[in-house]
């Protein structure tokens, strides 16, 4: 009787703890999910004041005569510091989320640069002015808000320890052998066409970053992992795979970093940052997807809402970086006489300008198109002029003579 009512009251006991045991899992993957979102949301944000403090302070120092003279300011050292913590964060935050959800999250750099630079603006501006002038930030910094949210609400779920032998079982997968493949045979085409062929385009040298990109963040991830589980007791540093994946994240940070600086001698920050942003984020995510598993028992809905917020906060990224002011490049006005062999075209009554009846003419203000009159080149004698204080000469020098055409 003992026995019968013992088995009865174990099988009642038994559906509660087996159906709260998933709950309890899916409530934990949340609980991580949202740690380590908001460990990249601030370390986002840090990142941006501190690079926002630094530039600040390069800015008021600009006509110092010691090149090194931002050492000496505390703004600087303090947007170091500012710099690191946010790094860390970010470092930090892979540890906990899946791959798929942090890196997306690097449009909150990009919402916070824009906030801060409208925050920060000196000139005065009327409400209509300044709203015409600023509309485009504030449509894609609501489009890349709205993209995070659902980024974060339907991130998946996917969570493993990242111990030594789970590493190194996802490593020799075949499916991430067959996308390392891939990726190298891809990336050694498009180094070629870069070097050899010189194919500048933005769209290859960025591509190339981010191919880099996604080990980085595939090494970081692992990283980072093995680095929290071995501060909570579980030692993972003694794994020889923790050394292998260490190297190939400083490597494929520092050759990221080089072509990095190559892009921007060539194009505008604003492309690259917009163009970088989306091509970099599609590759780390598939990369995540391939090496990680991250979409592995997510249901269809999930990955849509999830592939939606990736669109919403690309689109939304773009308008904030087309909206951005491009520099004008500063051309001044050169001494003719400066110019090696000037003295020698004076005397020989050769033509500086030459007379094309062209679209534009440098200086004027109005086509010359169809215009009866133009300007012709006059020759005129290098003259000499002596100043009191010595026989320094003149220089030579050219003008404009207006005439019209018969």
């Amino acid at each position: 009787m003992d026995r019968a009512h013992g088995a009865a009251l174990q099988l009642r006991q038994l559906p509660p703890t087996s159906s709260a045991h998933p709950l309890t899992e899916l409530s934990f993957s949340y609980k991580e999910n949202l740690i380590g979102a908001l460990l990249a949301i601030f370390g986002h944000l840090v990142v941006s004041i501190a690079l926002n403090l630094q530039k600040y302070c390069h800015i008021r120092l600009a006509g110092s005569k010691d090149p090194r003279a931002y050492f000496k300011t505390k703004t600087w050292w303090l947007g170091l510091f500012l710099m690191l913590l946010g790094e860390l964060g970010v470092f930090a935050s892979y540890a906990f989320a899946p791959l798929s959800l942090i890196v997306p999250l690097g449009a909150v750099s990009v919402i916070a640069s824009a906030i801060i630079g409208i925050i920060f603006i000196k000139e005065k501006w009327k409400p209509k002015d300044f709203l015409r002038r600023y509309v485009l930030s504030f449509v894609g910094c609501g489009l890349a808000i709205v993209g995070t949210y659902l980024l974060v609400t339907f991130a998946p779920n996917s969570h493993e320890k990242m111990t030594g032998e789970n590493i190194t079982r996802h490593l020799v997968s075949w499916p991430f052998l067959l996308y390392m493949l891939v990726e190298i045979i891809l990336f050694c085409l498009l180094l070629y066409f870069y070097k050899e062929k010189n194919a500048n385009s933005i769209i290859v040298i960025l591509l190339l970053v981010a191919l880099l990109g996604s080990m980085t963040v595939v090494t970081v991830k692992a990283v980072a992992g093995m680095l929290v589980l071995s501060i909570q007791g579980n030692l993972q540093l003694d794994y020889p795979i923790f050394y292998v994946m260490f190297v190939c994240m400083v490597a494929t940070a520092v050759y990221q970093a080089a072509f990095l600086s190559q892009a921007s001698q060539m194009y505008d920050s604003s492309l690259i940052a917009s163009v970088g942003y989306i091509l970099s984020t599609t590759i780390a995510i598939t990369a995540g997807a391939v090496f990680y598993l991250d979409f592995i028992g997510e249901d269809v809905l999930h990955i849509c809402m999830f592939a939606l917020g990736c669109l919403i906060a690309f689109l939304g990224v773009f308008l904030i970086t087309r909206n951005r002011k491009k520099a004008i490049p500063f051309e001044p006005y050169i001494s003719m006489d400066a110019m090696p062999g000037m003295q020698n075209m004076h005397d020989k009554g050769m033509t500086v300008q030459p007379d094309l009846k062209a679209s534009f003419s440098y200086g004027a203000l109005e086509n010359n198109d169809n215009v009866s009159e133009i300007y012709a080149p006059a020759t005129l004698p290098v003259m000499q002029e002596e100043h009191s204080s010595g026989g320094a000469s003149g220089v030579p020098y050219r003008v404009l003579e207006h005439t019209k055409k018969e």
